[in-house]
């Protein structure tokens, strides 16, 4: 009688026990099927994005990237744009950032190009600062100006307005950057001092990290540019993060509202992968040198050399893998 009871209640337990690997195995399934439900939601609702904000600028461009084998530039424009400034078609551009990628050498290499600086316009045929080429021609000429600045061809452009940087910022729950001294700026509406930063790391929401972006009240456009880059850096590594991945379908919605591109959904997978396939991947940031200028307008007078050797490089990062 005892080891029939023994007996019985070893078959309960093995019951219990099946149970228990039956519902954590159908848990598991359940789990699975939505990251990849979830996976392919994001995938669809991208490439619906990416397609809404796809705009061609010229015939020569639209060449689709092999990651393996390719080097690639991408000239990323922030504009100055907001509901307040009413999106007008002459609208500056507030940012620019060329990279330039070498499959080879798993490099990416990137400069700044202070808002300020006095250039040859082509579409204008004159020169004046960069800012004012999208004012004069969009997209269209921004690239122009920056391909006869630097003598090297543009592949790919990315035009993001004020909204989608902060809503990108604000979708990854904020960044974590420096803040090199107290702040006080305007915020995306221009509201004068609506935005109070102190000196110190912080992690900072999209108003914030967008004043710290703009501000150049205690230095100058170089150094604004390398702030620009940290922030960049930063919001790449909260997304790179597990913790953001639920957070992307927010992303790829304030990225969608508010920019244009000339990357296919195709290209932009490419980009990811040639980032993401890539172990000890080198970024270098380059540095314009130049000189404050002030002939009743001010205007930053880039130095010769220096966009030379800026030059020199980005056109030695272009040079195909096969020379």
């Amino acid at each position: 009688m005892l080891n029939e009871r023994k007996r019985l209640k070893k078959i309960k337990k093995k019951k219990r026990r099946r149970r228990i690997l039956f519902g954590l195995f159908v848990f598991s399934l359940l789990l699975l099927v939505s990251c990849l439900g979830y996976a392919s939601f994001l995938m669809h609702k991208a490439e619906s994005v990416i397609n809404k904000s796809y705009e061609e600028i010229r015939n020569d461009n639209g060449k689709h990237l092999d990651p393996k084998k390719d080097n690639f530039s991408v000239l990323f424009i922030g504009i100055d744009d907001s509901k307040s400034r009413n999106f007008k078609s002459d609208t500056r551009s507030d940012a620019l950032l060329l990279a330039t990628f070498n499959a080879k050498n798993k490099s990416v290499k990137m400069v700044s190009i202070p808002r300020d600086s006095y250039v040859y316009i082509p579409c204008k045929d004159k020169y004046d600062k960069i800012t004012h080429a999208h004012a004069y021609g969009g997209v269209k000429c921004t690239v122009e100006s920056i391909e006869d600045l630097f003598d090297i061809h543009i592949d790919y452009y990315v035009k993001m307005n004020f909204y989608a940087f902060m809503d990108v910022v604000d979708a990854l729950g904020g960044i974590k950057v420096e803040v090199p001294y107290d702040i006080k700026e305007k915020d995306s509406e221009d509201h004068r001092n609506a935005i109070v930063l102190k000196k110190g790391v912080h992690t900072l929401n999209g108003e914030e990290a967008l004043a710290l972006a703009r501000t150049r009240k205690k230095d100058n456009d170089i150094e604004r540019g390398k702030r620009q880059q940290e922030i960049l850096k930063a919001i790449l590594k909260k997304a790179s993060k597990a913790s953001s991945i639920t957070k992307y379908d927010d992303v790829i919605e304030a990225v969608g509202n508010n920019m244009k591109t000339n990357l296919t959904f195709d290209d932009i997978k490419s980009l990811i992968y040639y980032v993401t396939s890539r172990k000890n991947i080198h970024i270098e940031s380059l540095q314009l040198k130049g000189t404050d200028q002030n002939d009743g307008v001010y205007y930053y007078q880039l130095d010769e050399e220096s966009v030379q050797e800026v030059a020199d490089t980005l056109r030695k990062q272009l040079e195909s893998s096969d020379e």
